[in-house]
C-alpha cells in the first residue's frame, strides 16, 4: 500500500512543482482560521467566559459561539480547500491556476460550498452529542462513522464544485464514485495519512528535543516543520482527490499523472 501511495505521492508533487502557488492555499487556510479563533476569542473573552474553568459551559450564549465557531472553521476549511481543488482542476485541464484563479473558483461555488460546511458540521455535532452520551458505544460508533464517512465523501468536494450539486445530491454522487474508487480512495485515507505522519515526523522529534533541552530555537524549527509538512500534505491529498474524481468521471489520465501509473492505479471503468 505505502509504495503505491508513494507513487501517487509523487504523481501529485508533479503537479505542485508545476504550480507551487498551490502550497499557498493551505497556508492562507490556517492563517484564516487562526485569525477567526482570535475573534472568537475576544468575542467570548468580551461575554465574561472563563477559559481556566472548564466546568463552566458558559450558558447559551457560549453554546451558540461554539457551535457558530465550529461552522466558521468549517467554512474556512471547506473554502480553501475548494480552492486547491479548483486549481488542481485547473492545471489538470490545461490551464495555469494562480492563487487569484484558484480562490475564484471556490467563490464561483460559494452557494456550494456553504451548505455542505453547514450539513458537516451539522453531522459532527450530532456525532459529538451521541459520543458523549453513549459512553464506550458511543466512541466506538463514532470511531466507526468517521472511517466511514470519511471515505464516502472523499470525494465531495470535486463533485459540488464540478457537477455543481447541493450537499445531499453531492454526498449521493461521492458515495455513487465511490464504486469505481473504493480501492484507491481506501489507500488514500490510510497511505497519506501515514505519509502525513513520516513527513511530520522530522519536527515531531525537533519539538520533544527543543522541549526537553529548553533550546527554544530547535523547538521553532520543529513547528515550523510540522507546519510545513502538513502544508505539503494538505495539497497533495487535494491534488489527489481532484485526479481520481477526474478518472473515474472521464475515463482520461490527468496532467501530471503517468498514464501508465494511472492505468495500473485506477483500473476500474470509470463510472458515467
Amino acid at each position: 500500500m505505502f509504495r503505491r501511495t508513494w507513487g501517487l505521492a509523487k504523481s501529485s508533487m508533479t503537479v505542485i512543482r508545476l504550480d507551487r502557488e498551490l502550497l499557498v492555499l493551505p497556508v492562507l487556510n490556517a492563517v484564516a482560521a487562526v485569525a477567526f479563533g482570535l475573534v472568537l476569542w475576544i468575542v467570548a473573552s468580551g461575554l465574561g467566559a472563563d477559559f481556566s474553568d472548564t466546568s463552566d459551559s458558559g450558558g447559551g450564549g457560549m453554546i451558540a459561539l461554539a457551535v457558530l465557531g465550529l461552522l466558521g472553521m468549517n467554512v474556512i476549511n471547506t473554502f480553501f480547500k475548494g480552492a486547491l481543488v479548483s486549481g488542481a482542476h485547473e492545471r489538470f485541464t490545461g490551464g495555469d491556476p494562480t492563487i487569484g484563479s484558484s480562490i475564484s473558483g471556490a467563490a464561483s461555488r460559494l452557494h456550494r460550498l456553504l451548505p455542505w460546511a453547514l450539513l458537516a458540521t451539522t453531522v459532527g455535532i450530532v456525532m459529538s452529542i451521541i459520543e458523549r452520551q453513549g459512553g464506550q458505544l458511543g466512541r466506538i460508533a463514532r470511531g466507526m462513522f468517521n472511517m466511514a464517512w470519511g471515505v464516502i465523501t472523499f470525494l465531495i468536494l470535486p463533485v459540488i464544485m464540478f457537477d455543481d450539486l447541493g450537499p445531499i445530491a453531492g454526498l449521493k454522487r461521492s458515495g455513487q464514485l465511490l464504486r469505481t474508487s473504493w480501492g484507491e480512495n481506501l489507500t488514500a485515507q490510510v497511505g497519506f495519512g501515514l505519509l502525513t505522519v513520516l513527513m511530520a515526523a522530522p519536527g515531531i522529534i525537533l519539538i520533544a528535543v527543543g522541549a526537553s533541552s529548553g533550546f527554544w530555537p530547535l523547538l521553532i524549527i520543529g513547528v515550523l516543520a510540522v507546519m510545513f509538512a502538513m502544508v505539503v500534505a494538505a495539497a497533495l491529498n487535494g491534488i489527489f482527490q481532484t485526479a481520481l474524481y477526474l478518472f473515474v468521471t472521464t475515463g482520461s489520465a490527468p496532467e501530471g499523472f503517468g498514464e501508465q501509473q494511472l492505468t495500473s492505479s485506477f483500473n476500474e471503468k470509470p463510472y458515467r
